[in-house]
């Protein structure tokens, strides 16, 4: 007895058309932004992204788990990273006072520092690299677009999921 498998879903043309458009613009845009945060800054992106949540934080501290989930990255790959920030001076880690086994991340005044001084050229690169090609209309659509591609990637309540901050 032969089971019959379903078909794939092949990318239309178009689709395809998309799918390499969009490979290629949020590379180049990655690496864009990177080589400018390391070259004017000496932090990569993600380094730079993780001092943008605490600085959004209530008094520039998050918990390690949450930290993880906004970023969306791996526990493992935020912990390296955070790591790399505390031998900066730049962020350190607290216990949590309500879970003991929790962790904070704690944005210094050192690190505030050193993303005031970053956030400007950060700014001039992704305008340069995103905004300033896009009319109004077409910020609204990638906004839209964006928005929808993560909301869709997001797990229903209570269903398993294998997102990176859970690994």
């Amino acid at each position: 007895m032969t089971t019959s498998r379903p078909q794939p879903r092949w990318l239309s043309q178009e689709e395809q058309r998309a799918w390499r458009a969009y490979m290629a613009s949020t590379q180049l845009v990655s690496d864009v932004l990177d080589r400018q945060l390391q070259r004017n800054a000496n932090m990569p992106l993600a380094y730079y992204s993780l001092l943008v949540w605490l600085s959004e934080a209530p008094d520039r501290r998050m918990r390690m788990t949450e930290l993880a989930e906004r970023s969306k990255i791996t526990r493992s790959r935020l912990s390296h990273a955070i790591a790399r920030l505390e031998e900066n001076g730049w962020v350190r880690r607290e216990s949590c006072p309500s879970d003991r086994r929790g962790q904070l991340a704690v944005l210094t005044d050192e690190g505030f520092a050193a993303l005031a001084a970053a956030a400007p050229g950060h700014a001039e690169a992704v305008r340069g690299a995103i905004f300033d090609r896009l009319s109004a209309e077409q910020i609204q659509q990638l906004s839209e677009i964006c928005r929808t591609v993560a909301e869709g990637l997001q797990p229903e309540k209570g269903a398993a999921a294998d997102l990176p901050w859970l690994r």
